[in-house]
């Protein structure tokens, strides 16, 4: 989960300037909010739910500081690794994964994912439901939605997580996230719960913030559904030849493992590569450095559904790697 920087005090002005600038620019908040309560009305979502989320709800200037902020730095990819999968991480994941083997190796096989990589997304999302963030949800994707900068995106967020509520899934003063409004302990978008999440437990609630059940299966069920592949892993750390061509590294290029081998790619420690006949594609994290390289399958592609972020989707995979290791 992205982590905000801290501005100084002259940048923090300057953003929150613009922030309130954008704001007024747009429609009256008031007037906004009451058509969006007669959209949401027609959708079938009940007045009492509507009466309840929107009553004083007022935009959160907060929230446009952190979307309208830019890094002030870039980390590195190592540097990245080192402070997304640090040793402590690893060490609380199988940690994790044997507290919770009973539910996670039953979880893993009606979804057909392995365990190790759903403690993995769980760990790299809220530090295994550790930080969920303290955002009031509805009240977040109103000020986004008011927002003239991706009005439409979070508009349709914000329909959704009334509809979440009008189910009964969560109460509105639970229903807490971070500041973009991803939800519970898998950071679920609402469109993503509205399409993924799992009432595992059978208790009539999709409930990612506090039931372990169904924060595992509805991110098995979204990688199930969104092309896993139980019987591969995601890919391998692999060495290149002098000369390499490094073009080659591109996700939309994919070749066997046989093909690899012949340009001369090995795995880490020099041996062959594996003689299953898998697709893969060449990934070169450190900004087209030959050094690491990677070798991903179908399952890699799976995890930037996610989150279509590199670094992501290595220390998921870093991580997944690390604590299922003997």
């Amino acid at each position: 989960m992205n982590r905000p920087r801290v501005l100084s005090i002259l940048a923090a002005g300057i953003v929150a300037t613009t922030a309130s600038t954008a704001m007024a620019e747009t429609q009256p908040f008031g007037q906004w909010l009451d058509e969006l309560r007669t959209e949401a009305a027609g959708k079938g979502i009940g007045d009492s739910v509507l009466d309840t989320a929107l009553r004083d709800l007022e935009p959160i200037p907060r929230v446009i500081e952190l979307d309208r902020k830019q890094p002030e730095f870039t980390l590195t990819f190592q540097q990245y690794m080192d402070r997304v999968v640090p040793k402590s991480r690893i060490d609380k994941g199988r940690r994790k994964l044997a507290e919770h083997k009973a539910l996670l190796t039953e979880v893993g096989k009606r979804y057909g994912v392995q365990p190790r990589f759903i403690v993995a997304l769980w760990g790299i999302e809220t530090d295994f439901g550790r930080v969920t963030g303290g955002f009031p949800v509805i009240a977040a994707l109103a000020t986004l939605a008011h927002d003239g900068r991706r009005s439409k995106y979070f508009r349709g967020e914000l329909l959704n997580a009334l509809r979440i509520l009008d189910e009964g899934h969560i109460t509105n003063d639970a229903m807490k996230g971070s500041w973009a409004g991803a939800m519970g302990q898998s950071q679920f978008m609402p469109s993503s719960f509205v399409r993924f999440a799992v009432d595992y437990d059978g208790d009539g609630r999709r409930d990612i913030w506090r039931t372990q059940g169904d924060v595992f299966a509805s991110a098995a069920n979204y990688l199930a559904r969104s092309g896993w592949k139980d019987d591969q892993t995601w890919g391998r750390k692999v060495r290149l030849p002098a000369g390499f061509d490094l073009s080659l590294a591109d996700l939309k290029i994919r070749k066997p493992l046989a093909e690899w081998q012949a340009l001369g790619v090995r795995r880490a420690d020099g041996r062959d590569l594996p003689t299953r006949q898998l697709r893969a594609s060449l990934v070169l994290p450190a900004k087209g450095a030959a050094d690491p390289a990677y070798l991903v399958y179908d399952n890699y592609r799976t995890t930037l559904k996610w989150n279509r972020s590199t670094y992501f989707a290595m220390a998921v995979s870093h991580l997944s790697d690390a604590i299922g290791r003997r």
